[in-house]
């Protein structure tokens, strides 16, 4: 059985290496742009005008998930004394 206390660890290191992974995403949307733009339009057959709206949207879909499912209870466990 998990204690509290390994829980709130948990939770821990899923938001640290979960923000880890947005800004890695981040990071090479924004540096890598033109190959990942080139690379993604042919691997899926997507126009690359519409890649930065739905690089965005996975974005923003991630930044909520770590935030309602990592980061949120972490927090609330923290405040609770775990």
């Amino acid at each position: 059985m998990i204690t509290l206390s390994q829980l709130t660890e948990l939770l821990g290191w899923v938001s640290i290496l979960n923000i880890g992974m947005l800004l890695f995403a981040a990071f090479v949307l924004i540096i890598m742009k033109p190959f990942v733009t080139g690379l993604h339009s042919k691997l899926f057959s997507v126009p690359e005008e519409e890649l930065p709206k739905i690089y965005f949207k996975y974005l923003a879909n991630y930044q909520t998930f770590t935030l309602i499912f990592a980061i949120a209870p972490y927090i609330a466990l923290k405040i609770m004394g775990q």
